[in-house]
């Protein structure tokens, strides 16, 4: 998921604005040829979906830019090419705070 907000880009859980926009993304290997959006919006709507995703342990990238552009797509639309860089650096983004994590798992697993 993505998010943006433009008003205070370095306080994430502010509340929404009208400048508060989201997307939050799918995307599976085996049946899709590209991510898409699951959820996209702004404002009030931004929040509610941010808040499903900390109800559902979501992950959250934090892209004033990215969240802007994505949140325009359609809900089921797939994201297209001129913007994969940025689904690759979100992606990327996620992978490493998941690495920086499993040492913190397996010593709490012991």
């Amino acid at each position: 998921m993505s998010k943006s907000n433009s008003s205070s880009p370095t306080n994430p859980n502010q509340k929404s604005d009208s400048s508060l926009h989201v997307a939050a993304l799918k995307y599976d290997v085996n049946k899709d040829n590209a991510p898409y959006i699951v959820a996209a919006g702004s404002g009030p709507v931004a929040q509610r979906i941010l808040d499903l995703g900390a109800e559902h342990g979501i992950a959250l990238y934090y892209d004033d830019s990215a969240a802007t552009l994505l949140s325009k797509l359609d809900c089921g639309e797939k994201i297209p090419p001129e913007l994969y860089q940025i689904v690759v650096n979100i992606y990327l983004s996620l992978l490493n705070l998941a690495e920086e994590n499993i040492p913190e798992a397996l010593e709490s697993s012991e």
